[in-house]
């Protein structure tokens, strides 16, 4: 299996501050979700990935966020068998020190 790429909370907090075109992902459940989640990210719960892969661009890169980076991982192992190109944000939202909304 091939490592999965990541992305701090950080990077990806100076990333959208750059105005980087970025395409966010949150995996989580709706009633975390609800929470708050990054303004940017799309939500598309975990449990649903396999059935919106037509949701998804295999040209594309997509960042990967859940509450602590392990349901995120769990996604982008699943994502980089299928063939896309994914990256897991490593602390999940536990450590995102951005804005959500």
């Amino acid at each position: 299996m091939t490592d999965i790429q990541i992305i701090t909370p950080e990077e990806l907090k100076k990333k959208l501050e750059a105005g980087e075109k970025v395409e966010l992902v949150d995996v989580r459940e709706d009633e975390e979700v609800a929470e708050g989640k990054i303004p940017q990210a799309r939500h598309i719960r975990m449990g649903t990935i396999p059935e919106n892969l037509d949701q998804f661009d295999k040209d594309t890169e997509y960042i990967m966020i859940c509450r602590s980076g392990r349901r995120s991982e769990n996604v982008c192992s699943y994502l980089q068998d299928q063939g896309y190109k994914v990256r897991n944000m490593v602390g999940g939202m536990l450590e995102w020190q951005g804005e959500v909304k």
